[in-house]
This record gives C-alpha cells, sequence and structure tokens, in this order.
C-alpha cells in the first residue's frame, strides 16, 4: 500500500503541509469559528434552562458539572490506552519489519480478514489505543479494509472487554455471546465491503497519506525514529480525543435522562434510544458495561446489546478519532452499517429473550 500512497500523493506538497502547520489567517479564522459555535452552544443552553426548565431533571450548574466530570473522566481514563496503542502503534511501524508481518497472516483474504479481526484478543486496548495501532498496520502494508477489520473488532473482542462484559452481565440473556459474536461479525462485514470498492486506499485522508510518506522516507537511527513518529501520532490522535471527550459531555448537559427511561421498555424506541445513547456518552468500551448493567432494568435486553455494540465502534469520540486517518465519507458508511447491523442483531435478541 505504500507505493500506492505514494503515486496518490498530490504534487502541490504546499498545499497539502499547511494544515499540519497552519497559516496565519487560516488559524485565525478557525479560532473565530470556534469561538462563535461555543458561544452559541453556551447560549443555546441558558436559553433551553429558561424556557423549558421542565425537561430537565436537574438545573443547569448541576447538568454542567456532570458534563464536565464525564469530559474529564472520558479523557483520562482513555490517555493510558492512546499511550499503548501509539507505542504498539511505533512498534510495528518501527521495529518489526514488514515481511514479519506479510509472513505471519494469512495470504488469501478471508482467513486474513478473520485473523486481523481476532488480532484484539490479544492487545488489551481499548477503541482509544485501537486507531493509532491500525495507522501503524496501514503503514506497514495492510490494505485499509484488512485494517478495519481490527479497527471495529478490537474494542469488542479485547481481553478487559469481555472480562467485565462478564462480570457486569455473566451469561445472562445471551448479552456477553451477542456483544463478542455480533461484534466479530460486524467487523468482518466492514471489511469485506471496504474491500469491494474500486479505489480502497480513496478512503484514506490525504493528511495519513503524507503521513505514511514522511514514515517511509524518515532517516536515522530507530530510537530517533521511534520518537518522532510518538510525537507524530500523539498530535494526530489528542486534538481528536479531547474534542470528542468534549462532545461527550456535552451531551451530559443536553439530553434529559427522563426522555430516555420513558421509552426503555418499548422493544424498538429502547434500541434506537440506547444506540443514540452510545453514540453520545462515549464511555470506554473497557468499562461501558457497567454502564449498561444501569439500564438493565429498564431497557430491553435487544438495546443493551446494541448499545455495547455501537458504543465501542462508532461514538463520537471514535468517530473523531477514526477522522485523523480516513474521509468523512467512508465513516459514514462504518457508522450506518455499525448502526444497522446492531439495531438487527438487538431487534432479534428481543424476539429470542
Amino acid at each position: 500500500m505504500a507505493d500506492t500512497l505514494r503515486r496518490t500523493r498530490v504534487h502541490d506538497v504546499e498545499g497539502d503541509r499547511s494544515p499540519r502547520g497552519g497559516s496565519g489567517p487560516v488559524s485565525g479564522r478557525r479560532l473565530l469559528a470556534s469561538l462563535g459555535v461555543g458561544l452559541a452552544f453556551v447560549a443555546a443552553l441558558f436559553a433551553a434552562d429558561a424556557f423549558l426548565p421542565q425537561l430537565f431533571d436537574a438545573p443547569l450548574p448541576t447538568r454542567a458539572q456532570d458534563g464536565l466530570t464525564l469530559a474529564l473522566s472520558v479523557l483520562i481514563e482513555s490517555l493510558p490506552f492512546v499511550a499503548l496503542g501509539v507505542v504498539l502503534s511505533i512498534a510495528i511501524q518501527v521495529w518489526v519489519p514488514a515481511e514479519v508481518v506479510h509472513r505471519l497472516l494469512p495470504k488469501r483474504e478471508w482467513p486474513r480478514r478473520m485473523v486481523l479481526a481476532a488480532l484484539g484478543m490479544l492487545i488489551p486496548v481499548c477503541e482509544c489505543g485501537n486507531v493509532p495501532f491500525a495507522r501503524g498496520l496501514m503503514m506497514r502494508g495492510l490494505t485499509p479494509a484488512d485494517t478495519l477489520g481490527f479497527l471495529v473488532a478490537a474494542p469488542i473482542v479485547n481481553p478487559i472487554v469481555i472480562i467485565t462484559t462478564h462480570q457486569a452481565f455473566g451469561f445472562d440473556g445471551g448479552i456477553l455471546v451477542a456483544r463478542i459474536l455480533g461484534g466479530y461479525g460486524i467487523a468482518l462485514l466492514i471489511a469485506w465491503l471496504y474491500s469491494r470498492l474500486p479505489n480502497p486506499d480513496g478512503i484514506l485522508t490525504e493528511r495519513f497519506r503524507i503521513a505514511c510518506d514522511d514514515a517511509h522516507d524518515a532517516h536515522g537511527s530507530k530510537l530517533e525514529r521511534s520518537i518522532a513518529q510518538f510525537v507524530v501520532e500523539l498530535r494526530a490522535v489528542m486534538p481528536a480525543l479531547i474534542i470528542g471527550s468534549a462532545i461527550a459531555g456535552a451531551v451530559q448537559v443536553l439530553i434529559p435522562r427522563s426522555a430516555l427511561v420513558a421509552i426503555g421498555s418499548n422493544p424498538v424506541l429502547s434500541i434506537v434510544a440506547m444506540m443514540l445513547l452510545a453514540i453520545t456518552v462515549a464511555i470506554c468500551s473497557n468499562v461501558d458495561s457497567f454502564f449498561a448493567l444501569s439500564f438493565a432494568s429498564t431497557f430491553t435486553t435487544g438495546s443493551l446489546v446494541a448499545f455495547l455494540l455501537v458504543g465501542p465502534i462508532v461514538d463520537v469520540k471514535m468517530i473523531a478519532l477514526m477522522r485523523t486517518t480516513f474521509t468523512g465519507r467512508a465513516i459514514a458508511g462504518i457508522v450506518a452499517v455499525v448502526v444497522l447491523a446492531a439495531f438487527a442483531i438487538g431487534t432479534v435478541m428481543n424476539l429470542v429473550f
């Protein structure tokens, strides 16, 4: 894939690199736009609190404090896994020869995807650390479609998630089995769908293609390259992680929980509500099963399974992280497939249990 990325890199180098370095006027406009959005958001909060106080169970200061607490907790609990993912990514990119990676994987497409999707069972990182690790796999020549199989499955099939889900639910209601098999199946489906594209590398952002070129053109000792790549990966991942955490905290302020509980017993609406909650709350997949357990008495089994499938793959934090590597159109397709598949699995679970 490295050769393909080199061929597809645009020739206007200065235009490509400007987003990374940033120019004064462009950065200033972006800062003003961000401040405008922030002020509009704050104004909307006060307006909703003033004119629609009956929608919320707590006053605005309490909700704001809860939102800030959630945002910080999402960020803090994600940081160790991001660091671990970056370290593993560097190990793949710099220290493990590319021929070793390809020699260990099956040559045929389906067996290779199945192995990559199951690789998450050996790597104890949540969705935050899987993105930099997946970037490292692609920089070692794996196709984007094959790497997506790992990226989607790993947050669900990794050992910590399996243990915590068992601790929360045991084998009751088939939730644990449905989560593991459902996540693995969705990963293989997405990998197959994106492998059918006429230009699979077209789902990658230009910035990531440039990063691949820079990684392959890098000189110096392995230690120097490791340090340089560590900085590159953190610069790519950390802003997305902070933005995703902030959005998750904002949702805590905006969404009345009483509205969610009111529809929890409906077999269809409960699935939709829990999927929306999974996307917006953005709890780490290593602990989200305990959060879901708090809804077990009011929501259907299928809705809990849908929550446990959607959250680790396409919550706002994960979407922001994937945006560092994949185009918006590609991510929209991933979100659509995950939501539809999770809804189907949740519906079957409601019919069976």
